[in-house]
């Protein structure tokens, strides 16, 4: 099956799209108010199912046709709600992570409540720490003092909004700056001008992982979003080399 479904997970119906196969299953977890519509995740799915590969995508509490409301979310509860669906869904024992921008963070996450099925793991900008590197002092405070700080949104007309919640809950899960007890192989993929996340967070987050197994690919002229056909291919080829 490959519609849309839908899983009862904390109250909330949460959207999913799965299709059977062999393993390692390929889960593929979005950015930050995106969803599995999204041409990446189309694509990795696509693939997926072509090749007779399990894989599974979603739309995490208050995102796409998920039930909720975004401003109650959190990596926490996303965390969950991928963890619930790998349980309750996932015929394979092994997986690779695929994670887009704050996908990339939540699965670290993921991988580090499951490291004994994690068989890779691939970063394409990830975002981990953001609620950190991301906003000044000034920012912060506002957040702190339980408001929500809205910034432009390059990709849409409507600015992005960072609730207090979400920026309380990702200071408990900053990973950056101490090692990341991960020994899967893991492939972090970045455009040079990624004008969101710095290429720099591939570098360091590269460095904090236990794993010997660890490239970076630096994109000439990819931004962040990384959604160019030569883009999309190399993340095939990435993912396929680890499955």
């Amino acid at each position: 099956m490959s519609e849309t479904q839908f899983l009862e997970i904390g109250g909330n119906r949460i959207a999913y799209r799965h299709t059977p196969g062999n393993g390692p299953a390929v889960v593929f977890l979005p950015g930050y108010m995106s969803d599995m519509a999204g041409g990446k995740a189309t694509a990795i799915f696509d693939r997926c199912r072509q090749e007779g590969r399990e894989c599974l995508l979603l739309d995490y509490s208050g995102c796409g046709q998920s039930g909720g409301n975004f401003a109650d979310g959190s990596l926490t509860a996303w965390r969950e709600e991928v963890l619930a669906l790998v349980d309750a869904k996932l015929a394979s024992r092994k997986i690779v992570l695929v994670g887009s921008s704050m996908g990339g963070w939540l699965a670290l996450l993921v991988a580090l409540a499951l490291p004994d099925r994690v068989s890779g793991l691939v970063g394409i900008a990830p975002a981990p720490d953001f609620t950190d590197w991301g906003f000044d002092e000034d920012q912060k405070a506002i957040m702190r003092g339980g408001q929500t700080v809205y910034e432009e949104n390059a990709y849409g007309y409507d600015p992005t909004p960072t609730h207090a919640r979400f920026w309380t809950e990702g200071q408990k899960h900053l990973l950056l700056d101490k090692p990341i007890a991960l020994t899967c192989p893991v492939r972090l993929v970045h455009g040079q001008e990624d004008e969101v996340v710095p290429p720099e967070i591939s570098l360091r987050l590269a460095g904090a992982f236990d794993s010997g197994d660890v490239q970076v690919t630096l994109i000439k002229a990819g931004n962040h979003r990384l959604s160019r056909d030569s883009d999309i291919a190399l993340l095939l080829r990435t993912i396929a080399a680890l499955t």
